[in-house]
């Protein structure tokens, strides 16, 4: 999957260079600005460098907090928590200078984050020009954080927050500026968007390097880049990219970590389907290991599953792709405070970047709304897999979250069910809709059925929706070895 740009490179690290704090004043990072949101409701962390043990006060509305800063110059504050949505208030901060922040706001804050089809821009997306008129809500604000890939963790990052305009948006994260204009509309509160995706990035560049090289089976893939890293020159381009373990965390993720945010929407695992087997340990230590660091709890994480991709397949298979979201699936009984946006109709056949992002976000919002903010009447989980029971020569089926009944689409009955029997082999079954709920799914060349799946291609054909028109969670009722059980 290519990388996309938002490039940096040389010029990076000369920006970056240009954000560095002045040893004689107080600085902050930039996570910190003109039109920032503060997280409703926590203790937000406000942090910066200064004179070793100069003292240092934050004050913000009525209250006013003091530190020192340590012998290597770093100091943080915690704000009390303010229960009320609103502004704008002036944040300021006063060592031997004074930085004085303002139109800061009190909202809702998400991190948007993966790598192409959540970096892929509202311009890039569909209905661009009606977007981008209608993109006047100045209480949604937007920061982006540059592509750095390193090993060494950064500090600071050149960025700003921006109060969203039709000139802002147009390239900000599509999906990201969707999600976070549903829940505006929808909440009527202030919302602030960190837009930090990475295109083409693996899974395993977006964790700390130690924790990476500390867990018993997925330390394979530190090894395998560490005798990579043995044989090549410092400047090699995969050095500084987006596949090196540790890359992303160090280099994009580390400046923001502990700026107070409710949670985090996902959308990644492309470049990681060809080990997708390896993916059902990795992307649960990736959502342990961030919300370990930033401190902030358990906070909500949702992630879109992969969406249909290459040429439709009429006949059964197997697919890394259809392995991978599994994986995503699994995901959420893996992590507490986590939900699956099924996105399997999504898709474009010939473009690994859909336009319809808009699609996407309203199913992560609908996750957002329903499970973190408890807004009534909101359905957000697609139907699932359940159990499955012999009936005759056929397998009945039970799902779980089918809201509404079910409705398949464009023609009656169910379409996108595979069946096998001992021998494994899967062929094209039959499938009905029973008066008790069940799909009952059956085929004549397999009198002696033992295993169901659906929709497992890269690209299937399938049509099962919930009444609240939601997809059915692909799926497969067997756990035999998939081809990529043995990638590490």
């Amino acid at each position: 999957m290519p990388a996309l740009s938002r490039p940096l490179s040389a010029l990076a690290v000369a920006c970056l260079c240009l954000v560095a704090p002045a040893r004689a004043d107080v600085a902050l990072n930039n996570m910190f600005g003109d039109h920032m949101v503060l997280q409703r409701g926590i203790k937000n962390k406000i942090w910066g460098r200064a004179d070793p043990g100069e003292e240092v006060a934050v004050t913000l509305a009525a209250q006013t907090h003091a530190t020192k800063a340590g012998a290597d110059g770093a100091w943080q504050v915690f704000l009390d928590p303010i229960a009320e949505y609103g502004g704008p208030h002036t944040l300021a901060v006063k060592g031997k200078n004074t930085v004085t922040f303002t139109d800061v706001l009190i909202g809702e804050v998400w991190v948007c984050s993966g790598q192409s089809n959540m970096q892929w821009s509202v311009n890039q997306s569909a209905d661009p020009d009606l977007e981008r008129a209608a993109a006047n809500f100045p209480n949604i604000r937007l920061i982006s954080v540059p592509q750095v890939g390193t090993q060494e963790r950064q500090w600071n990052f050149n960025g700003r927050w921006q109060a969203c305009t039709p000139e802002t948006v147009a390239d900000f994260s599509a999906v990201g500026y969707c999600f976070g204009r549903q829940l505006h509309e929808t909440l009527g509160v202030p919302i602030g968007l960190i837009d930090n995706a990475w295109g083409g990035s693996a899974a395993e560049a977006w964790v700390n390097r130690e924790t990476l090289a500390a867990h018993p089976r997925l330390k394979a893939i530190h090894e395998r880049w560490a005798t990579a890293e043995a044989a090549a020159q410092p400047d090699a381009k995969q050095m500084q990219g987006n596949q090196r373990p540790g890359n992303i965390y160090a280099g994009v993720l580390a400046p923001a970590i502990g700026y107070g945010i409710q949670g985090v929407v996902w959308y990644q695992g492309e470049t990681n389907a060809g080990r997708a087997h390896q993916y059902r340990e990795l992307f649960p230590l990736l959502i342990t290991s961030w919300r370990r660091e930033w401190g902030l709890g358990d906070f909500a994480f949702y992630w879109v599953q992969l969406a249909d991709f290459r040429a439709e397949r009429t006949e059964p298979g197997e697919s890394d792709w259809a392995e991978l979201r599994e994986s995503q699936t699994m995901t959420m009984k893996a992590v507490p405070n986590g939900g699956q946006a099924v996105s399997i109709d999504l898709g474009e056949g010939k473009d690994i970047h859909p336009k319809n992002k808009q699609g996407v976000a309203r199913r992560l919002a609908r996750w957002a709304l329903a499970e973190t903010y408890k807004v009534p009447g909101i359905v957000c989980q697609s139907p699932l897999y359940r159990s499955m029971e012999k009936a005759d020569h056929k397998l009945a089926l039970t799902f779980d979250h089918v809201t509404g009944g079910w409705r398949p689409f464009d023609v009656a009955e169910p379409v996108g069910f595979t069946i096998a029997g001992a021998d494994k082999k899967f062929v094209p079954a039959k499938a009905a809709i029973a008066k008790d709920g069940r799909i009952e799914v059956w085929s004549d060349a397999v009198p002696e059925p033992i295993a169901v799946r659906y929709a497992w291609a890269d690209n299937p054909i399938c049509n099962m929706y919930s009444g609240a028109g939601l997809p059915l969670t692909p799926f497969r009722t067997d756990d035999f070895p998939g081809i990529t059980a043995d990638k590490q």
